[in-house]
């Protein structure tokens, strides 16, 4: 090989977007995992496994197993509060909103929300848990008493929803009926429904805010959607890993992550608001489509589920 060709490949080795840095093993764990969130002060890494109706403690700078809660019926959706020191998880079989101290990770209140609980998001600016839920309704929640302030109606069951920092805009991914909606948190009111007919099984969601981007990730087929949130209209189409559960976006670098069931990570590049390269797609494991970007510990983590001969674990990737 010549030593230009040499350089070019070394080049192209180097710049890989995903490096792994260690793997936790989770001996015992069944099933598929959902959702997971990260509480900073502590470096712990808190894991949905839906299948096994466990959450699954991470201390990540150890990279060990610390602990897990039990007696829940399928937790989905995670989120944490850092000013609150308080970690909520929503429960899809019971319906349960149920909140932890980030602390002393001892329970602290059980809500019944409504069938189906999945996705939560903490708002900080107003001290708000929302929780997606039921046949369409996310649910709005005062995370400091615990208790439901008020329900906003879809059309069908909502799964990831992003909120605007500059407005009050949610928008909602709704699979079944093949929309994103859009609510306005503070009116309580839809405000638009965009059609997702490019693609169906719109389930991943992330925003680009300053960029009025909004990217809904798609299962059949594969595809990343790509939104003007001033228009509604799909400006950029990207093929990307099948099985999508999570993306995000990654301001910094410019960049899209996205984890696929099919096992694979990918990284796309953002070049325009509407142009995007891949710039790296890392083979994973089957199933490996639950991840988490960290941008504070330069991080993504991957949950790995447990089939055939490959054992449920975390896997940490340093985001290069």
């Amino acid at each position: 090989m010549k030593p230009l060709a040499i350089l070019f490949c070394a080049s192209i080795l180097s710049a890989q977007p995903f490096k792994l840095q260690t793997t936790v093993p989770l001996p015992g764990v069944e099933g598929r995992f959902d959702h997971m969130t990260v509480d900073l002060a502590a470096k712990h890494l808190i894991v949905a496994a839906l299948g096994n109706n466990t959450v699954e403690i991470i201390d990540v700078a150890a990279g060990k197993k610390l602990q897990n809660w039990s007696g829940m019926k399928e937790p989905q959706g995670i989120a944490y509060s850092p000013d609150l020191k308080r970690i909520y998880v929503a429960s899809g079989k019971d319906g349960k909103l149920r909140t932890y101290d980030s602390a002393t990770l001892k329970p602290l209140s059980e809500l019944v929300v409504g069938e189906d609980a999945d996705n939560v998001r903490y708002e900080a600016a107003h001290k708000r848990v929302w929780v997606a839920h039921g046949d369409g309704a996310i649910a709005e929640i005062d995370a400091a008493t615990g208790k439901k302030l008020a329900e906003i109606s879809l059309d069908a069951h909502p799964e990831s929803f992003q909120f605007e920092k500059s407005g009050a805009r949610i928008f909602a991914n709704v699979p079944d009926a093949r929309e994103i909606e859009v609510v306005d948190r503070e009116k309580k009111t839809i405000l638009a429904k965009w059609p997702v007919k490019e693609a169906a099984a719109n389930y991943p969601m992330a925003l680009d805010e300053p960029n009025h981007r909004l990217f809904a990730g798609c299962r059949k087929p594969a595809r990343i959607l790509v939104f003007n949130t001033d228009t509604g209209k799909v400006t950029a189409q990207l093929p990307c890993p099948g099985d999508t559960d999570d993306i995000f976006y990654d301001p910094a670098r410019k960049r899209l992550y996205v984890a696929g069931g099919e096992g694979f990570l990918e990284a796309f590049d953002q070049k325009g608001p509407d142009d995007y390269r891949s710039i790296g797609k890392l083979p994973t494991a089957p199933g490996a489509r639950t991840g988490l970007y960290v941008p504070d510990l330069n991080q993504f983590f991957l949950a790995v589920p447990h089939r055939g001969a490959q054992q449920a674990e975390i896997r940490i990737y340093s985001v290069q």
